[in-house]
């Protein structure tokens, strides 16, 4: 499967108002679910709005790709994971795109170093294929560190923050 299917089979769930898609393929596992997404980014000069066309408030994320089953799969990105020195939980991107640390240009970030979170608040938002996808605190805690910067893009897997578990 390329990008071109990918985007495709995006497209067609878009169209067909489907909430949640499923296809294994050569060994591959693709899992596709929309969700409400709340606080999306809107205003000039920063965060683009979303199109007219994702629905009201509607985002589609990529939830699950997995390799072969006879291949090890690392760690899944968008989880927490303990970092190796102890000092904090990282959360990483779930998918690829652009990192927003706030709702719009003119609002205050969703977090800063220090704030202390708790499991299921927004942390940031990535916008993905024109979609903007909250990414949500999976421990709670304190913020230790902020690794991406507003704006910056960001891969599958790319540690976002370090979160001390309380």
């Amino acid at each position: 499967m390329d990008i071109a299917d990918l985007k495709e089979i995006l497209r067609i769930l878009e169209e067909q108002d489907i909430t949640e898609f499923e296809l294994e393929q050569d060994g591959v596992k693709l899992r596709v679910c929309r969700t409400a997404v709340r606080g999306v980014p809107t205003g000039p000069g920063g965060l683009p709005n979303p199109p007219a066309a994702a629905g009201a408030g509607a985002a589609i994320a990529v939830l699950q790709a997995v390799a072969p089953e006879h291949a090890a799969a690392p760690a899944a990105p968008g989880t927490a994971e303990a970092e190796p020195d102890g000092a904090g939980t990282v959360v990483k991107s779930p998918i690829v795109g652009t990192f927003y640390r706030a709702p719009d240009p003119n609002s205050p970030a969703f977090v800063e170093v220090g704030d202390r979170v708790r499991v299921g608040q927004v942390l940031c938002i990535i916008e993905a294929m024109k979609l903007m996808n909250e990414i949500e605190a999976e421990v709670a805690g304190e913020i230790l560190k902020i690794h991406v910067e507003n704006g910056q893009p960001v891969q599958y897997g790319d540690p976002l923050f370090t979160v001390r578990q309380a």
